[in-house]
């Protein structure tokens, strides 16, 4: 797709800053932002004390690492309210995790908080290439979940008409793409592939679909996915990252001239990569766990937490910022297969390597006697539905099969079904892995 290139008089002037007027601001910011936790939230207080840290022994971002981390079993234990920085009356806003184990993350804001987030999301939908003017189709699900609200008051704040439509509703959804014409839409990967179906059952050509960009996050996907998107769509296909601890959408974005990872808006953040098992900070380039630090909340501020996901930071290109790689999965959502560690991404990856295949998945384990098994189930595409003969879908199945092995080093099941032979999720995040064993 052909980009829209931002002028330089359109960005805040921090994303074309030095590293040294960079690392300035992060350190003010740091100092302030840990403060105010160690002051303010009892409960990290305390593990600070434990630790024998404080924040006056924060002299340069690197005495960062001497500091506790935070983790979501520090967010459940202290349900709902138990680590605000700022009375409960402050709280203008609240919103929730999705957890699918466990009570709900529970996150507040204050109307500085809320400011911030959409100028970040702004910020990131300009990145995208987004002006003011377009017209932005967010179809992520509204509620205690930050992706709606947070993509729909980025869009206002950047001065762009917003079409509130939230997930499901799939042909009302097509049919408003078709009459309002927006030129961005803001959804998770998965289901974008959901509207793209509906778009090909209605005989609709990407070329005719007035939609330019898609803004896709709430899920890991790779550059498979990404092309499958653009090809059914149209589109120039960006990837934006948050979660709910931190901020929501917007933590970071890619920026449509370089497509080459999400920036990280290090003005509010400040990132380290961490080895998931020691805690080592590593250097900039190594795979590990993203850290996030916030700089700039009130109402819940996060210091060091460990967000599961697995990236390296890169170095800035388009932006001042660093960047973060593709994330290639969650630490805590690894499969462990036969003694192989296997991530969901990295079966989609080998899946969209055959064009006849779409980006629609499932990963099945089960357990017969001591010995996990791995099926995936997968999708043909639309337009060979119906039409390949047994020996052509089994050759399929054969390939994928030993592309896995070759490249994962897991033995598969593999099922390649019809369109519609994988149940799709139309609000919320994909589920792409089933797991049938028994609990231990």
């Amino acid at each position: 797709m052909t980009a829209r290139l931002p002028q330089p008089g359109e960005l805040d002037p921090i994303e074309t800053a030095s590293r040294d007027e960079i690392a300035a601001l992060q350190l003010q910011r740091l100092k302030w932002s840990l403060r105010h936790c160690y002051d303010h939230v009892a409960p990290y207080r305390q593990r600070c004390q434990a630790k024998g840290v404080h924040p006056d022994d924060l002299k340069q971002l690197s005495d960062l690492s001497l500091f506790p981390f935070m983790t979501k079993s520090d967010l459940r234990d202290h349900y709902p309210f138990g680590l605000l920085a700022v009375p409960r009356e402050r709280i203008a806003r609240l919103h929730a995790s999705s957890g699918t184990t466990g009570k709900s993350v529970v996150v507040g804001y204050t109307q500085q908080d809320l400011h911030h987030w959409a100028d970040i999301v702004a910020r990131s939908i300009r990145a995208a290439g987004g002006r003011p003017g377009d017209m932005v189709h967010v179809a992520y699900g509204y509620g205690m979940f930050t992706g709606g609200l947070g993509a729909h008051y980025g869009a206002e704040r950047l001065g762009c008409t917003v079409v509130p439509m939230s997930g499901g509703q799939t042909e009302k959804q097509v049919q408003q793409i078709v009459d309002f014409r927006p030129d961005i839409i803001m959804v998770t990967p998965s289901y974008s592939l959901v509207i793209a179906e509906e778009f090909e059952r209605l005989g609709i050509a990407p070329q005719d679909i007035s939609l330019k960009v898609g803004i896709f996050g709430a899920e890991p996907w790779g550059e498979g996915m990404r092309n499958e998107i653009e090809k059914k769509l149209g589109i120039d296909a960006i990837d934006i990252y948050g979660l709910t601890e931190v901020m929501g959408p917007g933590v970071a974005c890619e920026c449509i001239e370089s497509k080459d990872g999400p920036v990280i808006w290090e003005d509010h953040f400040y990132p380290e990569i961490i080895d998931p098992d020691t805690g080592e900070v590593l250097p900039d380039g190594s795979e590990g766990e993203l850290v996030f630090t916030s700089l700039t909340k009130e109402a819940f501020p996060v210091i060091r937490y460990r967000t599961r996901d697995l990236t390296r930071l890169l170095p800035p290109t388009s932006r001042a910022f660093r960047r973060i790689d593709k994330i290639t999965g969650r630490s805590d959502d690894m499969l462990i297969i036969r003694g192989v560690n296997v991530f969901p991404t990295q079966i989609e990856e080998q899946i969209l390597r055959d064009a006849r295949l779409s980006g629609n998945y499932q990963v099945v384990i089960s357990r017969d006697g001591h010995l996990d098994n791995l099926e995936v189930r997968c999708e043909l595409q639309r337009e060979l539905s119906g039409r390949l003969n047994p020996a052509q879908v089994q050759e399929i199945a054969k390939s994928l099969q030993h592309r896995i092995k070759t490249i994962i080093g897991v033995s598969t099941r593999i099922s390649v079904l019809e369109v519609d032979g994988i149940p799709r999720t139309v609000v919320g995040k994909a589920r792409r892995v089933i797991d049938e064993r028994p609990k231990q």
